[in-house]
């Protein structure tokens, strides 16, 4: 069927560490030589800064800040994903 895109929701949730580097993995083997396009939906931070190239935070449905992954920085996680 050759889609362009996968819809990824949380999938390090309640997963062992290494299943987590496994998915990790198969993601970016899924981006880098398929092809594909992959919309990741994740709290864990470390996750998507491994997996992730760009980043959207979203606040009650809206896009609060977005950039390239290397660009989140400490400041914007402090302010927009801190609890």
């Amino acid at each position: 069927m050759n889609p362009q895109l996968l819809i990824l929701d949380e999938p390090s949730e309640v997963i062992q560490p290494n299943i987590v580097k496994q998915i990790d993995d198969f993601i970016m083997k899924l981006n880098q030589h398929e092809g594909l396009t992959i919309l990741l939906v994740e709290q864990k931070l470390n996750f998507a800064r491994r997996v992730g190239d760009s980043f959207y935070l979203l606040e009650k449905g809206r896009v609060v800040a977005s950039d390239k992954m290397n660009n989140l920085t400490g400041s914007i996680v402090r302010r927009l994903l801190a609890v």
